[in-house]
């Protein structure tokens, strides 16, 4: 049976609809626009986030109705993969890989020069 790539359309779409459901955690991932693209169940698109440099996959595993993350290096290697994830945990799932770290608040200080007083 082939698979309908209006289907798959429809999905990126509605996994990106997800993501931007929290305009800036999606924007301090550093998501390269261009970069986003349609793949079999799912998204795929490049960060440049403090964590995490290279591409993101985002399927939906269609079996448990649960999200599958997978982050792909600079070289095309498998950095980690994240299975079973629900709906409303997937923006915080994809912002723990890509971006946000322990000291996350000195480091956006310290990046983008902010005095804290």
């Amino acid at each position: 049976m082939e698979r309908d790539m209006n289907y798959d359309l429809e999905l990126a779409r509605y996994i990106w609809s997800i993501l931007k459901s929290n305009p800036p955690v999606l924007m301090s991932w550093g998501v390269e626009i261009e970069t986003v693209k349609v793949i079999t169940c799912g998204i795929e698109f490049k960060v440049n986030g403090f964590k995490h440099t290279g591409k993101v996959q985002i399927v939906l595993n269609e079996g448990a109705d649960l999200f599958e993350v997978c982050l792909i290096g600079e070289d095309g290697g498998i950095r980690d993969k994240r299975e079973d994830i629900y709906l409303d945990m997937l923006v915080s799932v994809v912002d723990g890989l890509v971006e946000k770290t322990d000291d996350y608040e000195k480091r956006i200080a310290e990046t983008y020069n902010i005095i804290r007083y």
